[in-house]
């Protein structure tokens, strides 16, 4: 199904009124780009107390009934990671683009299923990687990829808080997708992680890792970090980004100075040419200069999200955050998983290598 490249809006529904279903919910209704015609959810009452006074959109727990309407153009889900693979599999059999709430599914062969089927039949397939639509986060994409960060040295994210201990997945699973998902993003398209291993603890005994420490190694020799926390009695929301140039802090905590950038580091007074042992005996110099903190548009992350889901849908291009990311933040939290299990063992990311092996590893699973 395609939506003319004109300025109707686009028919929209929205599949689960828990947590996050009302947020797209408002940002449905207030976008011009669409028209909200559903609300489905298994409890019709929690979706009647989710529009609120949007009288003209109706509540469900009918899929059917909504997947059957033709002035439905697309679907946004915001279910359990379990049912992505069937509900967004039913959306796009018939004829709908779809949205996916993080992550793109419970695992990468059913992620990559979702991405085969969207692009059989010509769909969008969007992953809901909302933090990637903040103004800090796409101006940290701006500078990384536009080189005024220099060459990528390291990246490092601390997501901590208190609360809330998930009944059927880790702390990795619950909070890394957005710092993974933000890392994919910014990251330029000749560096890429070729590897992870992680260790956890669960030092309250609920069955599952409530601390956790993810190391990545990417391409060129930079490596990244990642701290999820469950248990921290502060909330901490920060990212360092040191590349040769400049370094990066963002601090998602602090409206008034969200991205500080330092020009100040360390350099090797050392030239090119010289051999490995040669310029570890040089001597290191430091480089102390200016604090900028660039100015942040105040805009709803979600509003800009949902305009690159329209965006995409009349275009017919892949959108930022396409099925193809959401599989490559699923193949590192799934050898995170197996890093975790295998007492913090390295595990090499087979799509960094040869980006087609992990997808070729998946169909054989899949067709098994």
């Amino acid at each position: 199904m395609s939506v003319s490249l004109t300025e109707e809006p686009i028919g929209v529904a929205v599949i689960g009124a828990g947590y996050w279903g009302p947020n797209l919910v408002r940002n449905f209704q207030a976008s011009p780009s669409f028209r909200l015609r559903w609300l489905c959810d298994l409890d019709v009452a929690r979706a009647q107390r989710a529009l609120g006074q949007y009288s003209t959109v109706q509540a469900t727990a009918d899929l059917e009934r909504v997947l059957d309407d033709p002035a439905v153009h697309a679907v946004a889900i915001a279910t359990p990671a379990g049912t992505h693979l069937d509900v967004a599999m039913s959306a796009l059999r018939a004829g709908k683009h779809v949205l996916v709430e993080k992550p793109l599914a419970a695992r990468y062969p059913d992620g990559l299923r979702l991405v085969e089927e969207a692009d059989r039949r010509g769909l969008v397939l969007m992953c809901d990687h909302t933090y990637c639509y903040t103004p800090a986060v796409l101006r940290i994409r701006e500078m990384l990829r536009g080189g005024e960060l220099g060459e990528l040295h390291y990246l490092d994210s601390v997501r901590i808080n208190l609360g809330l201990v998930q009944r059927d997945i880790d702390v990795i699973w619950d909070l890394a997708p957005h710092d993974l998902s933000i890392l994919d993003f910014v990251l330029p398209d000749n560096v890429r992680p070729v590897s992870v291993a992680a260790a956890g603890a669960d030092p309250i005994g609920a069955g599952r890792s409530c601390v956790a420490y993810l190391t990545l190694r990417l391409t060129g020799g930079a490596i990244a970090h990642v701290h999820v926390n469950w248990l921290s009695p502060i909330k901490v929301r920060t990212t360092l980004i040191g590349g040769s140039k400049r370094t990066m802090v963002w601090d998602d905590l602090n409206p008034t100075q969200r991205i500080s950038v330092y020009d100040r580091g360390v350099d090797l007074a050392a030239p090119d040419e010289l051999g490995a042992e040669q310029r570890r005996e040089m001597l290191v110099s430091y480089r102390s200069g200016d604090m900028v903190a660039p100015a942040m548009p105040e805009r709803e992350a979600l509003r800009s999200m949902a305009e690159e889901y329209a965006g995409a849908i009349r275009t017919g291009r892949a959108p930022l955050t396409d099925g193809r990311s959401g599989l490559r933040v699923l193949e590192i939290l799934e050898a995170a998983s197996r890093s975790l299990a295998e007492g913090g063992a390295s595990i090499p990311l087979e799509s960094a290598v040869t980006p087609n092996a992990m997808a070729g590893s998946a169909r054989r699973e899949v067709a098994a």
